[in-house]
């Protein structure tokens, strides 16, 4: 039983390493393929073993997924904020440490995370029955969205971002296409990065490959505050991921770049944790990895939530070394690289992984969510706003239930 247990972390963790590297592969994807096999290729391996290799590949791939986001410009769904940030510091020879910082962040949300499990599963309940009333989640979603929306300096364009974006989501999700959002996110975030870095020929200095040399703990504890006040929005409030939380994090607990990459780090990994929470308290699914669990094992028992957390604590530690080593072996190989052919041969692997899942349907889709993306980010707001593509359907989905 232990060995086999063991078995299925070491492959989770191999699978979350791979799903977080390779651009346009995330864990939902492999969620949805476990799901559609588990009925008849799985039949044999037992329910529990799936599950320990499900949190360890999620848990891995909230520290992985910063890689390719910081050095490649190409985030998935919950690491498109740490674009900014993360190349600034990468242009400034310090990619290195900047992947170090969301390690921090991921590592103490993890700790934090198995402490106030079982407090957070008394609370979830009763939140969730307030939320159960009638215009109770749009009207906070708004709320949200025009927090989002007010903290920009130019408000008027950041509204027209918002709504074209959203105007965009509406369109390709009342589609018939399989997997909508993986061309819809991955236009919207990282093609259009990929194309701009290509076009402006970005150059790559030697990276350093130390720790932070100033001090960090009070902007990686008020980093970190933030992100855990904000983190269990992404559990109640659909269409708000880990980068709108990490925002509203920023708003409660403001600090600097370095600090906004320990809170993108804590709360990438907490929404993940807090997802399984969820799962057990009020029997809903937040995250691919969480919809596999419930779909292949049904609602989860306090035992099981057990090993789900001491799988993440597990896997979480592997991660994170893992992660540190990786950012060593990309700061020294990346300055020798051909930064713009690099992002031509993701840009194609993204392209090739759209038409994979999505079909040619889905490449119509990746180009025009892309070429709205590289305008988006032209007129010169976050990118946040773009987020309005889940957050717009979400809102009106809910007002006309």
């Amino acid at each position: 039983m232990l060995i086999e247990i063991f078995l299925a972390l070491t492959i989770g963790i191999l699978f979350g390493t791979f799903t977080g590297l390779i651009p346009g592969i995330h864990i939902n994807l492999i969620g949805i393929i476990l799901i559609s096999i588990s009925a008849s290729f799985l039949s044999f391996i037992q329910p529990i073993f799936l599950i320990v290799f499900i949190v360890a590949m999620a848990t891995t791939h909230t520290f992985v997924d910063f890689i390719p986001s910081i050095f490649l410009g190409c985030p998935d769904t919950d690491t498109e904020l740490s674009i900014l940030p993360g190349h600034e510091l990468l242009k400034a020879g310090k990619g290195y440490e900047a992947i170090l910082l969301t390690c921090y962040g991921s590592l103490a949300a993890i700790f934090t995370l198995i402490l106030i499990a079982f407090p957070a599963t008394l609370v979830m309940g009763k939140i969730n029955l307030l939320l159960t009333k009638q215009y109770i989640l749009p009207s906070l979603l708004i709320l949200v969205s025009i927090v989002l929306i007010s903290t920009e300096k130019n408000k008027p364009v950041s509204l027209f971002v918002f709504l074209l974006a959203g105007f965009l989501g509406i369109s390709v999700l009342n589609l018939d296409l399989k997997e909508p959002l993986l061309p819809l996110l991955t236009g919207l975030f990282g093609a259009s990065t990929l194309i701009l870095s290509i076009k402006t020929k970005t150059d790559i200095p030697p990276q350093e490959i130390k720790k932070p040399s100033e001090d960090i703990s009070k902007p990686l504890a008020g980093a970190f505050l933030g992100s855990l006040i904000a983190s269990p929005f992404s559990s109640f409030l659909p269409g708000l991921g880990s980068g709108q939380a990490a925002i509203i994090g920023n708003l409660i607990s403001k600090t600097d770049r370095r600090g906004f990459l320990v809170l993108l780090g804590a709360t990438n990994t907490l929404v993940m944790g807090f997802s399984f929470i969820t799962l057990y308290t009020i029997s809903r699914t937040r995250t691919g990895a969480a919809i596999a669990i419930q779909e292949i094992f049904g609602n989860i028992s306090w035992q099981i939530l057990i090993l789900i957390l001491l799988t993440i604590l597990v896997s979480g530690l592997f991660a994170f070394n893992s992660t540190i080593f990786l950012a060593k072996f990309f700061s020294k190989k990346i300055p020798h690289l051909n930064y713009s052919k690099l992002s031509l041969a993701t840009l194609s692997i993204l392209a090739l992984v759209v038409f994979l899942v999505s079909s040619f349907s889905g490449l119509v889709v990746l180009a025009v969510a892309t070429l709205t993306g590289i305008y988006c980010i032209n007129l010169g707001v976050r990118r946040t706003n773009m987020m309005g593509v889940l957050l717009l359907p979400t809102i009106l989905f809910y007002l006309f239930l």
